[in-house]
């Protein structure tokens, strides 16, 4: 027994403190959010009692059910458009060679140094006049807040593409070309495909950071219909975090559900897409 212990027994002492390590806040937030009483303070880890009436006063009490539609249709829009930049700038990069390449690729890396959140006060100051002519792109818009994280969808994940597209052979465009397939046709029915891990990778990363995004989205969005799930449930806490508690877990919850939702449906590319994009850089 002291020998089993001694050379295996440690391994699942840590694996199982591991595991209890990582379930603690999961459980503290499903009991949070069926806690009838929904306060902070009356939070414990094991509920000693259970209701829905958190995730009631979600959607009767506020604009859940908007916020919710906002964050997909921001996060899924953004999210792919992101991709697609992204992926028409590694290609350029990696097929193709002109005057200032190393130049554009160190330019992207560099910039991206510096977090969007210092320029909040010009951000603002330009969609306050974007919305004088386009109110639709302005202030307090969806569409606007989308378009601000379009203006990042380039830099680490043109580098991640790039070093994937590398990995491509480029015989396949030659021999393409070569058959009488045009540049648009080499990229999308020949790369594309092939690329496909790549691009998994970069969408979901691209999905999760937009849909709990709140520091811009916060300064961005202000009237209640148009706010995003982080705006919203930080907005549940930010003036009595107590009371509201347990409506803000049950929201967390809700949240959860898209993120796991695209990540079980795009897990296969994801360890490929990794690994392969980190080969050459």
């Amino acid at each position: 027994m002291t020998l089993w212990l001694r050379h295996t027994g440690w391994r699942h002492l840590v694996g199982i403190l591991a595991v209890a390590f990582s379930l603690f806040p999961i459980v503290f937030v499903v009991s949070a959010a069926v806690n009838p009483l929904g306060s902070l303070s009356s939070t414990s880890l094991l509920p000693t009692g259970a209701s829905l009436g958190n995730f009631a006063d979600l959607f009767g009490k506020t604009a859940f059910a908007r916020w919710y539609l906002n964050s997909i249709l921001i996060a899924g829009t953004a999210a792919a458009a992101s991709v697609f930049l992204s992926l028409m700038a590694a290609y350029a990069f990696s097929r193709m060679r002109f005057r200032g390449r190393r130049v554009g690729l160190m330019a992207l890396l560099l910039i991206q140094m510096f977090p969007q959140f210092l320029a909040v006060v010009t951000i603002y100051l330009i969609f306050t006049e974007v919305g004088d002519f386009y109110p639709a792109f302005g202030l307090d818009s969806p569409w606007g807040l989308m378009l601000l994280y379009l203006g990042g969808a380039l830099g680490v994940n043109t580098w991640l593409m790039k070093g994937f597209l590398d990995t491509v052979p480029r015989e396949l465009d030659e021999s393409a070309v070569m058959d009488g397939a045009t540049h648009a046709q080499v990229f999308f029915r020949v790369t594309l495909p092939l690329v496909a891990p790549i691009l998994a990778v970069t969408a979901l990363l691209g999905f999760i950071s937009t849909i709990n995004e709140v520091l811009l989205a916060n300064v961005f969005l202000r009237s209640d219909g148009s706010k995003t799930l982080a705006v919203g449930l930080y907005g549940l806490i930010a003036g009595q975090r107590n009371a509201n508690f347990g409506m803000f877990c049950a929201g967390s919850l809700l949240t959860a559900i898209p993120t796991v939702l695209v990540f079980q449906t795009l897990q296969r590319y994801i360890v490929s897409g990794l690994t392969a994009g980190a080969v050459k850089g």
